[in-house]
């Protein structure tokens, strides 16, 4: 297995002792292009990923930043920005999309979760450890009480999984020539799935 700057730096600093834990601090120092979020303690480096998922969350942003522009409500956020929390097991989130209602906070992480996040599946998150890790971060998600969780599929079951923190375990599935929405989140919002491929 190859040996990035972040594993580097991940050891650098200790994150291979049991004894340290990962701090928000340790967030804003890591190295250029590595993104991580803080679960029970350790830093989880999240890879970078290929074209489809990555134009998919850019698309997901824009069609956020117009429902911002049209609406006031809230800030449309790309990927990489970090929100902090303060849940047992998990310190911070990153998503691949996000809509913010709280305050701005400079250059300072975000202060508590986004109202609305979408995850973008990369090619690593289809076994079923990766499952079960995506299950426990919308757990966590509407544990620090986001409203709505997009799981996006562009590269096996082109579709859109909406969770809600209302109904946790019964997502509505939006298809290619579907419109999908983030009710309650963002009132009259819907973004076509179509819009997420080439």
């Amino acid at each position: 297995m190859k040996t990035t700057e972040c594993d580097r730096f991940g050891k650098e600093i200790g994150f291979m002792s049991i004894n340290t834990e990962a701090t928000i601090e340790d967030l804003y120092y890591l190295p250029e292009n590595c993104k991580a979020e803080i679960v029970n303690g350790k830093l989880i480096w999240m890879s970078p990923t290929g074209f489809l998922p990555g134009r998919a969350s850019g698309e997901i942003y824009v069609s956020l930043r117009e429902y911002e522009r049209c609406t006031g409500s809230g800030y449309a956020l790309p990927d990489n920005v970090g929100f902090i929390v303060n849940l047992p097991n998990r310190r911070s989130f990153s998503p691949d999309a996000a809509l913010y209602t709280g305050k701005p906070t400079g250059g300072k992480f975000l202060d508590g979760a986004p109202v609305f996040a979408a995850e973008v599946r990369s090619e690593n998150d289809y076994d079923e450890a990766a499952e079960k890790d995506m299950a426990a971060k919308r757990r966590d998600y509407f544990a620090a009480v986001t409203l709505v969780v997009w799981d996006v599929d562009v590269l096996k079951e082109e579709a859109i999984r909406v969770y809600r923190a209302s109904n946790p375990e019964q997502p509505q599935l939006y298809r290619r020539g579907e419109l999908a929405e983030a009710e309650p989140a963002m009132p009259g919002w819907l973004m076509r799935v179509d819009d997420l491929f080439v």
